[in-house]
């Protein structure tokens, strides 16, 4: 199973809030090949970690593809920067994140083996520590374990830290339950995802 985080805090100029933002996102994926074969529901949580930046929106979408990990990585950071993500600093706010999460079983780098040249750590470092990621990925994958932990949801998911601040959204229209419809587009089969 392949799983990818998605999220915004940052209004942008072109597509507007950030869950729509995260909508043109995912029409983006799907336009460069990959199949969205599930999508939580949108989620608001409060910055990780605790600062005064406006609260983000989040999901987890289950993707299928043929792409190596490596590559699957690089099309996500093309997709932000094509989306106006500009990186300032660790932490910062913006307009769009799209993070690989987990690729099947994969363990990136190999244990003992040197990261690669994005940097890439599968499964995420920090996923588990995260309710912004561990609740949207329960909506569509409740049964998951942590490939390297070897954690099910609901453990991991009970040894949160203390504080993280979240609530869950309704679903907009539009491309996968989000405000963003590019009108211009044809209509796609994603669309019966919504």
């Amino acid at each position: 199973m392949i799983l990818i985080g998605i999220g915004a805090n940052l209004p942008s100029p072109r597509h507007g809030p950030p869950r729509a933002t995260c909508g043109a996102a995912l029409e983006s994926l799907s336009n460069a090949g990959l199949t969205i074969a599930a999508r939580s529901r949108w989620y608001k949580s409060a910055p990780v970690p605790v600062s005064d930046q406006p609260w983000f929106v989040n999901a987890v979408a289950q993707v299928k593809t043929a792409m190596a990990p490596e590559a699957l990585m690089g099309l996500l950071l093309n997709t932000e920067e094509a989306l106006g993500r500009s990186r300032t600093e660790p932490n910062a706010p913006r307009t769009v994140d799209l993070d690989l999460l987990a690729y099947g079983e994969a363990t990136l780098p190999p244990e003992g083996g040197a990261k690669g040249a994005l940097g890439l750590i599968v499964p995420h470092p920090r996923m588990f520590e995260r309710a912004f990621v561990l609740l949207p990925l329960r909506d569509i994958a409740p049964n998951w374990h942590h490939p390297v932990l070897g954690f099910g949801m609901d453990e991991m998911i009970a040894n949160l830290p203390e504080g993280q601040r979240f609530e869950p959204m309704m679903d907009a229209g539009g491309v996968f339950g989000t405000e963003w419809r590019d009108k211009t587009a044809p209509q796609s089969p994603v669309d019966e995802i919504d």
